[in-house]
């Protein structure tokens, strides 16, 4: 369990307890998209608040298989910025129906399942504990049952917050994954060259095992190093290379 997936949980379960306790609870914490402007707060509460306990079950259940190995992929600050980007996406697709008051973490985990899905696409994922289905394939499944949920509108369920959920998830990840390739030290600061322990550990570095994003960056890192050599290496690229080497 890594710390914020265990911080959310232990949240989202403290805070349903009270609602049980204290009923009036749920009416100040929900949002209701079309009080949004008087309720602020809202737009954050409404992720720690359940409809009954199986509400609660699966979108617990939901971050406790994809959201510890994201959060030690990305880090723990940035897996916090993508469950409140996605949370925050799926309060602003509730705009969808205004008057219709919004509870629950869903948006915010399917923003986790969207990055966990970015990162190991064909990750089998076993529904039912028996059904094998890739991570990407998952979300397009889910994608298109929040869709047709959504316009059909026969449920209670709020579809359009798990659809912002997605898309907030989205655009954190790929921000986060074109975020290093920018480079934040000029490359005519020349920093001390790295000891040989790093360049032992960087040298064990599976590029294999990577993603897809991930492995191109390390390609480019190896070709700056083959031809400007270790010393040229910037600040970002040494703690890239530090990220991925073995223990």
């Amino acid at each position: 369990m890594t710390p914020w997936v265990m911080r959310l949980m232990i949240a989202n379960v403290a805070i349903f307890l009270i609602s049980l306790a204290a009923p009036e609870v749920v009416s100040a914490l929900m949002f209701v998209p079309v009080l949004a402007l008087s309720r602020p707060w809202t737009i954050l509460t409404y992720m720690f608040l359940h409809g009954g306990f199986w509400h609660l079950f699966f979108n617990m259940l939901g971050l406790y298989f994809f959201g510890p190995r994201l959060e030690e992929e990305i880090g723990s600050k940035h897996f916090l910025y993508l469950y409140a980007v996605s949370g925050l996406m799926g309060a602003a697709f509730s705009f969808v129906s205004p008057f219709t008051a919004i509870v629950g973490a869903s948006g915010a985990v399917y923003g986790v399942l969207l990055g966990f899905a970015f990162f190991w696409p064909r990750e089998p994922i076993y529904l039912w504990g028996i059904l094998p289905v890739e991570a990407r394939w998952m979300v397009v499944g889910m994608t298109a049952l929040s869709l047709w949920g959504g316009f059909d509108g026969s449920d209670n369920i709020a579809h359009f917050a798990h659809l912002g959920g997605f898309v907030g998830g989205y655009i954190y990840v790929k921000w986060y994954s074109l975020r290093g390739r920018r480079i934040r030290i000029p490359e005519a600061i020349v920093l001390p060259g790295p000891r040989s322990a790093d360049i032992e550990r960087w040298g064990k570095i599976d590029s294999s095992a990577m993603h897809p994003v991930n492995r191109e960056e390390y390609q480019r890192i190896r070709a700056k190093m083959a031809t400007q050599g270790m010393g040229r290496l910037t600040q970002e690229e040494r703690t890239f290379l530090d990220r991925f080497s073995p223990e």
